[in-house]
């Protein structure tokens, strides 16, 4: 309750609910808290607790807030009239960008490779989507460059211990004088979008080990990155290169940003256009073989995506939860009512079927070393996850920001920011049409990756009959599904619900399970919320995505 005065008149503010701040984002998590215990993660208990401790503070809330509210300037010229092509960020941006990098949210997989080291670093991915998408994505392109600039030893020379750093360093400017470094990427023309065959980009054989590459990108991520990861084409087809932002001597290494991209959502992070006026560069991998070397890349970006969006989903389920444990209506508390406790309970499976399947794909991620089933699995399970959690990410937050009513529905509450930033999953690293068909094209050239995602979903067999009767049905028309183009979606959408129900069965509480079957795989599911069966208690299941807060 609180008092406010206006011209003499006192009136009391009552039946507001009291800000989720402050509290432990890890702790409060009894999802991602099993999933971190099941995939051999428990080592990295203290250091995500103190990630979590960290985004649940009021103090990244705020700077979350003004990283958005003033959003980056691009600076195309000095006062003298020189060419700098830099962006100027809010300060909030750095603080973010430091607090995620000094806990190895860009590098802690690579810098202690142990088990459970992937599922212990998603993690922190998953954490720090619900304080400020926005620094996730230098995060993720940092994290997933990493393995492709160790198979270059001399750019692993050059580079691995900035990008590996835990020390993030804003300064603008050649790498020799910083302590840490983070990596972009600019793939995407203009003419040809997903279709990186198109690439115009041409890149300059000068004879003396680099190459001088002229050009445009019409999506070039995080322009004010120390280095990029690029396509252009040679004389052997199109090849992946490495560019430095910065020239040794301090220079602006033929980049010049032509505008930054004034997008709906992702607001604090800078994404632009760019022309390479000779940029130098270092080719990665194989001549002409650019396309195969950018695609292992996706592959890590992919699964990020993929946790960034269960990240999202808990961030949007939890904030519900909580303003529906404290708001009254009609005489009751909004968690005490049936129909609210059947919508909260249909989004809390949903964010918990997601973690389930994100962590498990990181944890074959963690294995595929050892077992070629489990790195036959990371392979088609990543872009499956990533089409069906960045799909469904974007519904979870619209009944979110409904079960807040209007005070959803204004700036001031994160709800608007999680609104627009839910669609961009699913534009990431590639729309949806052509994850699907990733997914079609697996099938075909690694024909082991069938009998590992079916494997993967006979480890719950015998659990549920509703759920056996159901991937019995699967097998029966796998032939069919994967022999029309058209049928991709349905595809993709059929594996990602099995299994998510197989690891629900395998690992969530019973009731939860039984729900998630009841309503996605035995039901004629909608795909909306609150339509779960009478017979499931929602009330247990909303007040477990209340966070618990110490």
């Amino acid at each position: 309750m609180a008092r406010t005065a206006d011209r003499g008149f006192v009136h009391e503010v009552t039946n507001q609910v009291p800000v989720l701040a402050d509290y432990d984002a890890f702790a409060a998590d009894p999802v991602l808290r099993a999933a971190i215990s099941a995939f051999g993660a428990d080592w990295a208990g203290e250091r995500l607790h103190e990630a979590g401790r960290c985004v649940g503070s009021a103090h990244v809330q705020e700077l979350a807030r003004q990283a958005n509210r003033f959003t980056p300037e691009l600076r195309t010229h000095d006062r003298f009239g020189n060419r700098i092509d830099q962006i100027a960020f809010h300060p909030a941006w750095h603080e973010l960008m430091g607090l995620a990098i000094c806990q190895e949210a860009h590098a802690l997989a690579w810098n202690q490779p142990r088990p459970g080291a992937q599922v212990a670093r998603a993690a922190l991915t998953y954490m720090w989507t619900q304080g400020e998408s926005g620094i996730c994505c230098p995060i993720s392109m940092t994290y997933s460059a990493i393995p492709l600039l160790r198979q270059d030893a001399a750019r692993w020379a050059e580079w691995g211990a900035l990008v590996s750093s835990s020390r993030y360093d804003a300064r603008q400017g050649p790498a020799a004088a910083k302590t840490g470094a983070t990596v972009g990427t600019a793939m995407t023309e203009v003419q040809g979008g997903s279709d990186l065959r198109q690439t115009q980009t041409v890149a300059t054989d000068n004879r003396d080990g680099t190459f001088s590459l002229t050009g445009q990108k019409w999506f070039f991520s995080v322009p004010h990155s120390d280095l990029f990861l690029t396509l252009a084409r040679t004389g052997a087809g199109i090849s992946c290169f490495v560019v430095p932002g910065w020239l040794p001597d301090g220079a602006r290494n033929g980049i010049a940003i032509q505008r930054l991209k004034d997008k709906c959502g992702n607001r604090s992070n800078a994404s632009s256009e760019v022309e390479f006026r000779g940029a130098i560069g270092h080719m990665l991998g194989e001549p002409g073989r650019g396309l195969r070397t950018g695609l292992s890349m996706n592959h890590n970006s992919r699964l990020d995506i993929a946790a960034s969006a269960a990240g999202l989903m808990r961030q949007a389920v939890s904030l519900a939860a909580h303003h529906a444990a404290h708001r009254h209506a009609f005489q009751r508390v909004l968690i005490d009512q049936p129909i609210m406790q059947n919508v909260l309970a249909d989004l809390a499976i949903e964010a918990e079927a997601a973690a389930w399947l994100a962590f498990r794909l990181f944890a074959a991620v963690d294995r595929q070393e050892a077992s070629e089933s489990e790195r036959l699995l990371a392979r088609i399970g990543a872009p499956i996850a990533k089409y069906w959690l960045a799909k469904r990410a974007p519904a979870v937050v619209v009944e979110a920001l409904e079960c807040h009513g209007g005070n959803g529905f204004i700036e001031e509450n994160p709800m608007a920011r999680l609104y627009r930033e839910a669609p961009l999953n699913s534009i990431w690293e590639g729309s949806g049409n052509v994850i699907c068909l990733d997914v079609l094209r697996s099938l075909e050239r690694e024909p082991g990756t069938l009998p590992a995602l079916l494997g993967e979903l006979g480890e719950a067999k015998g659990v549920d009959r509703r759920f056996d009767a159901a991937l019995t049905a699967l097998r029966d028309e796998m032939p069919e599904l994967t022999r029309h183009e058209g049928q991709a979606r349905r595809l993709v959408e059929r594996l990602a619900v099995m299994l998510q129900a197989a690891l629900l069965l395998r690992y969530a509480p019973e009731r939860v399970a039984d729900a998630f079957v009841a309503s996605r795989i035995e039901g004629a599911w909608s795909g909306h919320f609150g339509d779960l069966p009478a017979w499931i208690d929602s009330g247990a299941l909303a007040r477990r995505a209340v966070p618990e807060l110490a």
